[in-house]
């Protein structure tokens, strides 16, 4: 058991006014008492002290006699272990059985209360598996890459054409490398570090047409729900980018590959970033938003109290949670909040993982073919340019996206990468499109199962804000444990929780955000558009819910009623900016200059998504084959 960093301890049955040395009894209890009678001592016995001896002498021997048949019949059936100690080290197949040598998944814990868990607890473990937070089976690939090197390898070119230029900090990382790619900007100065998509360094939010407004006199934030994406990883298994990797690889081992020019570095580049886990710029930019969150809500929080804090199973997903809290609370959080860690694995019941157990979700491809119509449209030209720098080698459009998907991997792993350089700051807004048609027919309403993947965390957020617990949900979450206050809590003013991008993105369908519905044309760049993910879902991003309370209402043109009484409202911050609930919530108030929406409204709003959603047809259902197109779903469910 891990408790100095899994933040779990039982919880004391004493009373809050115990001292630490009384042994849990009040001292008044035991003021002005008489005290017991003192015993009186029993005459010495020699016939009972004789036979006491016999009786010690015959034990002894006994015990001596049996004690090496049985560590011999110990070492024979065991598991080769002697009381803990292996003659030599435990073999893979051992450490598989035992991921974190502590605890085994009890049944019924995890599979959405059904008692399908399988497997057993060990005798020596007091953590529940739910608040273990060491490495586990469902931690997923924790694959490391090459470590950077950068001041070894930095280049001091600051020479372009006849003019030299003033050193700057580059971003997302503030190095002492001049990043090229980030040099070749828009004219507006804008750097294509936010024009990644999913890829995104953590940047606060271009906004969602919004005014920002400061709270008004007397109103205050009573309660923040907060749902946070990890931070910057290495590629999932089976990306795009590893395959490129192994295709100039093989063609090295072939000897006809040679490249030049601006590639020319391909020569001596080899593929070696690691897979899925967090790298330091992860672990960063989730540290920092722990301590703005701190900054934002820290009051927020009862230093009297321990929070319970969700995140999942992956290692990323663990860590980040983990990098939060540090920065919330400081190194010390363990005394403050408890990490609950949900597995996230084939056919557990998961709401920050939607997608594991709806298995129509595997199959919805209509965002990935027009992502690919997308990419022959505008990667044409770059194909072309880069196609002529290599030779005994047939460069594809698929190669020539794998290299632009490789400078945000590159450079969040080693500081910095050489394949940023290749691309206009155009073709890069045009990369950042061709993710936007991704998830948009994958996991937005341009999918079939957009809402229903997304239904099992709204679902939550309203039972948070309902004060009731979720004994059956008819989505996919995991009844276990939210049916229970120990695992689901009801009286926290600060909820921080943990998922991923796709999840995030359908979660937002869910609530019914319809502002970011609305098809995008695989063929034509639209120019600045709604769903745009760079905005939505970059590494790091966080959904802040805030619940506040105002002495009087707050008219839509932010003017004081001073007829009226106590009113709550619901207010949506996606990274750093309002988005408008009253713009796709016909309850709500579309008028309103803040977005704001009245607790109560937007509360009865949420009552029809559920079956809005229509989860059982979407995720198990058999399903019409238009649902397979693009542009053919426009509502988050099936047509």
């Amino acid at each position: 058991m891990r408790n100095p960093t899994s933040g779990y301890a039982p919880v004391s049955t004493a009373s809050p006014d115990d001292d630490d040395n009384n042994n849990g009894y009040d001292l008044d209890d035991l003021v002005a008492k008489p005290l017991p009678p003192i015993p009186t001592p029993p005459k010495f016995d020699p016939r009972a002290f004789r036979l006491y001896r016999r009786d010690l002498v015959s034990f002894s021997l006994s015990f001596l006699v049996s004690l090496p048949l049985v560590l011999l019949l110990a070492l024979l059936t065991g598991d080769g272990s002697l009381f803990g100690y292996h003659s030599s080290s435990p073999s893979a197949t051992n450490q598989a059985q035992k991921p974190n040598g502590k605890f085994i998944v009890p049944g019924g814990v995890g599979v959405g209360g059904n008692g399908n868990g399988g497997g057993g607890c060990e005798p020596t473990s007091t953590v529940p598996q739910y608040f273990n937070t060491e490495d586990g089976k469902w931690a997923g690939p924790t694959a490391t890459g090459k470590a950077g090197f950068l001041a070894q390898t930095r280049e001091w070119d600051l020479e372009r054409g006849n003019r030299k230029q003033t050193w700057v900090p580059n971003e997302p990382l503030q190095t002492q490398v001049p990043v090229k790619g980030g040099g070749d900007q828009s004219e507006e100065g804008k750097s294509i570090f936010g024009e990644m998509g999913f890829l995104t360094p953590y940047k606060p939010s271009n906004g969602f047409g919004v005014e920002e407004w400061p709270m008004p006199a007397g109103a205050e934030i009573v309660q923040v729900q907060m749902l946070s994406r990890h931070g910057s990883r290495y590629p999932t298994i089976g990306s795009n980018v590893y395959g490129f990797g192994e295709r100039i690889k093989e063609g090295k081992l072939s000897g006809g590959f040679r490249a030049k020019g601006e590639l020319g570095f391909l020569n001596e580049w080899e593929y070696e970033l690691g897979e899925e886990i967090l790298v330091p710029k992860g672990r960063q930019e989730l540290f920092d938003s722990g301590v703005l969150h701190a900054y934002m809500y820290g009051r927020l929080y009862n230093p009297h109290s321990k929070i319970i804090v969700r995140t999942t199973t992956q290692d990323r997903m663990l860590k980040s949670a983990e990098n939060f809290v540090a920065g919330f609370f400081g190194l010390e959080w363990t005394r403050n909040a408890t990490i609950e860690v949900i597995i996230e694995g084939a056919g557990y019941n998961n709401s920050l993982a939607g997608y594991m157990n709806c298995p129509n979700g595997g199959k919805v491809d209509g965002g990935s073919k027009a992502q690919e119509r997308w990419m022959g449209v505008y990667l044409q030209n770059a194909t072309e340019r880069l196609g002529k720098l290599v030779k005994g080698y047939k460069w594809t459009v698929q190669d020539t996206y794998a290299a632009q998907t490789m400078c945000p991997y590159e450079t969040v792993a080693y500081g910095f990468s050489k394949f940023c350089e290749l691309f206009t700051y155009e073709e890069w807004l045009h990369f950042g499109y061709s993710i936007d048609l991704n998830f948009y027919g994958n996991d937005a309403f341009g999918s079939p199962v957009g809402r229903a993947i997304g239904l099992g965390y709204q679902q939550e957020v309203v039972a948070r804000l309902q004060n009731r617990t979720l004994g059956y949900s008819g989505s996919q979450i995991n009844v276990t444990l939210d049916n229970n206050t120990a695992t689901f809590p009801l009286n926290q003013s600060l909820y921080f929780d943990f998922s991923h991008d796709t999840n995030i993105i359908s979660i937002l369908a869910a609530f019914g955000l319809t502002q970011f519905a609305g098809t995008l044309d695989p063929l034509t760049y639209p120019g600045q558009h709604n769903f745009t993910v760079s905005d939505m879902t970059p590494f790091g991003a966080r959904l802040d819910i805030e619940i506040i309370k105002t002495q009087k209402p707050v008219l839509a043109d932010r003017e004081i009623d001073e007829r009226g009484g106590e009113t709550e409202y619901v207010h949506f911050v996606l990274n750093q900016r309002t988005v408008h609930l009253g713009w796709s919530l016909e309850e709500c108030d579309g008028t309103r200059k803040d977005g704001w929406c009245e607790l109560g409204a937007f509360l009865k709003a949420q009552e029809r998504m559920g079956k809005m959603a229509r989860y059982e047809e979407a995720c198990h259902g058999d399903w019409d084959m238009k649902n397979w197109e693009y542009g053919r779903v426009w509502d988050g469910v099936p047509v």
